[in-house]
């Protein structure tokens, strides 16, 4: 499979990465194998998590996913240097978390997920949210810079930011001669697209940074299976589906009914295929819990959309 450029961080990946947060919440280690075993084997080879992943569901603390990775470098060791595994610090639960960007916590928590991980070097290393406790800049790219010359870290990227606090970040950056976020991690798809267009995907464009988008297919609503409020039950996700359910959702979903019957797809390879082709987006990040959703992985990252298809799903989905 054809591999892209993933910004200047060096790394070259797939054009579609694995989400992890579903490993030990809603698939266990074993179904995770197989997940992880079939995304490998059709070509792709860059795989998200957090080390909070995943403390939300009940009786976890947050690490698991990472756990289970590690587990599954263990049993295929040949495996190792091929795959790019991305990993965040940050975060509790999955929301912001105070004192989560500052140095002692960076340090302490880069030698729990390394250990969790079983590897000796995270790939990809993203600050997961902004820091409410305010830390600045300088100290957080100071702990980036200390794993990075250590050999722990290989690039690092930012989740959750804006235009103005990564420009600001990168200014830091160049005046303090610390190393500047080489990657991003906005949430965006077809429905979600104000936090990315415009004045962030402009300014990684210009700055040659690396964008890998999660909750790609708006937490399976692209995917066409929930239609209406009868359908929110298929899924533990089924509350954030209903945000929605709204006429937009509506056009959304037609012009993805008739791109996927042009194709002979399913609406979320298209949605998937929709976002490969973005200007500025490297791979969108996608999470499965069985095998048959890997193969329509690899069937989006080989549709090719036609210009007019991009234009009517542009149309759909802008807003107002």
């Amino acid at each position: 499979m054809k591999k892209r450029a993933l910004g200047t961080t060096g790394l070259e990946i797939a054009p579609v990465v694995l989400g992890g947060n579903v490993f030990g919440w809603t698939i266990d280690e074993r179904a995770s194998f197989a997940v992880l075993d079939a995304f490998t084997d059709h070509g792709f080879n860059a795989i998200d998590t957090a080390d909070c992943y995943s403390a939300w569901a009940p009786g976890n603390e947050g690490g698991e996913s990472e756990t289970i990775i590690g587990n599954w470098l263990k049993a295929r060791p040949q495996l190792r240097d091929k795959m790019t595994i991305f990993t965040k610090v940050g975060s509790a639960t999955g929301g912001p978390k105070e004192h989560g960007l500052s140095r002692e916590w960076i340090l302490g928590a880069v030698e729990r997920s390394l250990r969790r991980l079983g590897i000796d070097r995270i790939d990809l290393y993203f600050s997961h949210w902004p820091d409410p406790a305010g830390t600045s800049y300088e100290e957080t790219l100071g702990a980036f810079d200390t794993l990075m010359k250590a050999g722990k870290v290989r690039a690092i990227g930012a989740s959750n930011v804006d235009a103005g606090q990564l420009g600001e970040s990168l200014k830091v950056a160049r005046a303090n001669g610390l190393p500047g976020y080489q990657a991003i991690q906005p949430e965006y798809n077809l429905y979600d697209r104000a936090r990315f267009d415009g004045g962030l995907r402009e300014l990684c464009i210009a700055e040659n940074i690396g964008v890998v988008t999660y909750y790609s297919l708006a937490s399976g609503f692209l995917s066409g299976k929930y239609r209406s409020e009868a359908d929110l039950g298929q899924s533990v996700r089924g509350g954030k589906v209903k945000n929605y359910l709204t006429p937009r959702g509506e056009r959304i979903l037609k012009a993805l009914d008739e791109v996927a019957a042009a194709h002979g797809a399913q609406p979320s390879e298209i949605a998937l295929a929709w976002l490969i082709a973005r200007e500025g987006v490297t791979a969108p990040i996608a999470s499965a819990t069985k095998t048959a959703h890997v193969e329509s992985f690899a069937r989006a990252a080989q549709t090719r959309l036609a210009a007019d298809e991009i234009a009517a799903l542009d149309r759909a989905g802008a807003e107002g």
